[in-house]
């Protein structure tokens, strides 16, 4: 038997998942990851398209099967956990979360006990879309592997080394206090960033770099000596940059509007600008951008220069944050594949100063199993 361990990432439309050997994921040189021996995903999750699909380290595809259900999230967990089970040379040890929020109390992964999901559940109110998701993969996990190690790994820690001035919004102490403030996302994408810089190119990782991460989700991050100063998401995974199908920065004034004077639910206005704004709701098309660049439409012209503009607005915005830039870093589904997308923002940014500019590949998963690694060999030392 191998010991192995699992990460697990479940949203609402996607569930991702990894599996590694320890001993690979312990062996891995500083700033570089293990490769996973199994790795799948499940997306379109809520729709008839759903379905899982595993492959193993080569890419040879084992398993693919529908999970097109009212509750696809849960079916798909359960077939990729039933699957898992049957692997009769695995034996998983640890299973490391992608957990969206950890509040203001967690700057570092945590192994999960009965206390710990409490207090995960306790900041559901402040990641409604997310972190529900992630407590049923916890919960699924534990049900399936009940000797198992759970650890959970926060979007929010990265962040928790920002100036408090940039933690702030301009509302009342008590607001703070009580955790109306700016916390950040994409955390975990952004350390496996500075982990590849810090190896690779460390001369880049001691300036002043600003991150873009940009896929159907996206943000920029400020990091300067390899710590995060500022980041576009703010309070909630919706704020800052437009998004597959969320709207990004708004004026607060929009949402009053539309609850007091349009007729529309507090439901309404979520779907609305979470599941039906940014490049879908700006093209009418896709969230998708390979599908707005193959499209001939004007309005798809129009949400992929409207993305673009703002990422060169946003850009500026960290630059100052940083009080200047040294690199830009792209990754992301967008920001590693969007060649066209990607050269156009390079091009209308080049008047902030000289800079290099550079295309990360992200593994987040990576940054799960190792930190998930490092807690195992804590309790077992």
């Amino acid at each position: 038997m191998i010991d192995c361990l699992l990460t697990l990432n479940a949203g609402s439309s996607s569930l991702k998942f990894a599996l590694y050997e320890v001993q690979a994921v312990r062996a891995a040189p500083q700033g570089s990851f293990a490769t996973a021996r199994f790795v799948g995903q499940a997306e379109r999750l809520g729709t008839p398209d759903a379905q899982l699909r595993i492959a193993d380290a080569d890419g040879v595809v084992l398993l693919t099967a529908s999970v097109a259900a009212d509750h696809s999230l849960q079916v798909a967990l359960e077939a990729l956990l039933a699957w898992l089970s049957g692997q009769s040379t695995v034996r998983i040890v640890a299973c490391g979360h992608r957990v969206v929020h950890g509040g203001t109390q967690w700057s570092a992964p945590v192994c999960v006990d009965q206390s710990v999901l409490a207090q995960l559940a306790s900041l559901i109110p402040l990641a409604p879309l997310h972190q529900p998701h992630n407590l049923t993969g916890i919960a699924e996990a534990q049900r399936a592997f009940p000797q198992a190690l759970q650890v959970a790994c926060f979007d929010t820690a990265f962040h928790h080394t920002q100036p408090p001035l940039n933690r702030r919004f301009a509302l009342p102490q008590a607001l703070h206090d009580a955790g109306v403030q700016r916390y950040g996302f994409h955390g975990l994408s952004y350390e496996s960033i500075v982990a590849q810089l810090w190896a690779r190119e460390p001369a880049v990782a001691w300036g002043r770099v600003v991150v873009a991460h940009l896929g159907n989700g996206a943000s920029l991050c400020a990091i300067a000596n390899g710590q995060s100063v500022a980041t576009t998401m703010s309070f909630s995974p919706l704020d800052g940059l437009p998004m597959g199908t969320r709207c990004g920065h708004l004026d607060p004034a929009v949402v009053l509007y539309l609850l007091a004077q349009s007729g529309a639910t507090l439901d309404s206005v979520t779907r609305l600008l979470t599941r039906e704004s940014g490049l879908l709701g700006l093209s009418g098309v896709s969230s998708d951008m390979r599908t707005l660049e193959a499209s001939t439409l004007p309005a798809a012209r129009l949400a992929i220069d409207y993305f673009v503009e703002y990422v060169i607005r946003e850009i500026a915005g960290m630059a100052a944050a940083l009080r200047g830039i040294d690199a830009l870093v792209f990754t992301g589904g967008i920001g590693e594949n969007a060649v066209a997308v990607r050269e156009r923002i390079v091009q209308e940014v080049r008047w902030l100063s000289l800079f290099t500019v550079h295309v990360v590949r992200t593994d987040e998963e990576g940054v799960i199993a190792a930190y998930t690694a490092a807690l195992l060999s804590t309790l077992k030392n």
